[in-house]
């Protein structure tokens, strides 16, 4: 098992180990993804909460899982087609697979976590910038935090250079929203850089980290007051710590980066692990938290 860990203090490098290392960072993507939309909302261009184009949810419900879109995690088949090595189905195929246009309850009337919301998200950045993508998020977020190994990844090979565990061979666009790999180090950065006010006006900012509240404690992992923000894990571990961030995992690894403040000092931490245990891999994030 490969374990790589990095912690930031005072938006320095406190502590690594193995942190160079690129690793996928799973649904951390989904952080970067955030943080785009909300350029974009920094700068007029889209509105947090006005209905999106004939749809009737709104960007902060897309961001906070609160669309009522479906997620894929529950279908079989999609777990099957993963394991047997498959290459990814069309996008068109996995929303008809799903009845994605069925939402599953009204925008904003519940809570339920989706990648289709997240992937919802992508296409809106990449229409609205006129731009791929993965030259979107490198011009909104990355290249202003500077955060140079980041990249997105399209296929199979993109994956070589990244720690995959157990999942050699497979293909990055079974994870349809998007697949960022980074190095470990700079994942703990480009938290740390983007909760310092680096790239969103505080009233933005703010909106990001506001959690809504989900029922808690967590069963097998450490959190006793778990909430979400706008692509935002926030909430209490069991050790007590008020943390900011997301876990990420996927076929052969997990990576946590989260952020807290002890006292007057900021720390954020970045664990990643080639175990698919997110209880483990968070529980190394908040370990190194709280030294």
């Amino acid at each position: 098992m490969v374990d790589a860990w990095a912690l930031v203090e005072d938006g320095a490098v406190a502590q690594a180990y193995d942190a160079e290392r690129l690793v996928p960072w799973w649904s951390f993507t989904k952080t970067v993804l955030a943080a785009a939309a909300l350029v974009l909302v920094r700068d007029g261009v889209l509105s947090l909460d006005e209905p999106l184009e004939d749809k009737p949810y709104t960007l902060r419900h897309l961001l906070q899982h609160r669309s009522g879109l479906a997620n894929y995690g529950g279908l079989r088949a999609y777990h099957e087609a993963v394991e047997r090595g498959d290459d990814p189905w069309p996008v068109a195929d996995l929303l008809n697979r799903l009845n994605a246009e069925r939402l599953r309850y009204p925008a904003g009337e519940g809570w339920d976590y989706s990648n289709v919301g997240y992937l919802a998200v992508g296409q809106l950045i990449e229409a609205l910038t006129g731009e791929d993508l993965k030259d979107a998020l490198r011009r909104l977020v990355l290249a202003p935090l500077h955060i140079p190994s980041a990249y997105l990844a399209r296929e199979r090979v993109d994956l070589e250079p990244a720690a995959l565990g157990a999942a050699k061979g497979y293909h990055p666009g079974w994870v349809y929203h998007g697949l960022l790999v980074g190095s470990v180090q700079d994942a703990a950065l480009l938290l740390d850089r983007l909760l310092t006010g680096r790239l969103l006006p505080p009233a933005v900012a703010a909106h990001m980290l506001m959690p809504l509240a989900l029922p808690g404690p967590v069963s097998g992992r450490p959190w006793t007051r778990p909430g979400y923000g706008l692509g935002i894990m926030a909430g209490e571990t069991t050790g007590g710590l008020r943390v900011s961030g997301h876990t990420g995992g996927g076929p052969g690894s997990t990576i946590a980066v989260y952020r807290t403040m002890i006292g007057g000092s900021a720390r954020t931490a970045a664990y990643f692990a080639t175990s698919e245990d997110q209880s483990r891999t968070e529980e190394g994030a908040f370990r190194l938290l709280s030294v």
